[in-house]
């Protein structure tokens, strides 16, 4: 009888050891037990372009001309964009920019006011 915690992805019970890391073989997720959180992924810091750090709810400002993809629109320097929300991925700012709607932004185009 196994004493190894079930996987925190899959709730897999087949968890083995290697070496000081857990491993689902059913999923392939690995982790280290000594982990609060047992999924052994850190909480993502994003942040601006000055160095601050982003929360959600912030307010940022646009530091450079932004073409929108697939149209002839840009954000222009400048722009204040309210209550931003941080999500995964590449651009990592999801907001509404007043006359273009919804829209993601890398945080390194803006800065925090």
């Amino acid at each position: 009888m196994s004493t190894l915690p079930h996987c925190p992805q899959c709730d897999s019970p087949y968890t083995y050891e290697d070496g000081s890391l857990l491993v689902c073989p059913e999923c392939a997720h690995e982790w280290n037990p000594n982990d609060a959180n047992g999924s052994g992924e850190e909480e993502k810091i994003v942040k601006d372009s000055n160095g601050n750090v982003l929360k959600d709810g912030d307010s940022v400002t646009v530091i450079k001309d932004l073409k929108v993809k697939g149209t002839s629109l840009v954000v222009k320097i400048g722009t204040k964009v309210k209550n931003i929300r941080l999500i995964d991925g590449d651009h990592d700012i999801d907001c509404k920019i007043d006359d273009f709607g919804a829209m993601k932004l890398k945080s390194e185009f803006v800065k925090k006011i």
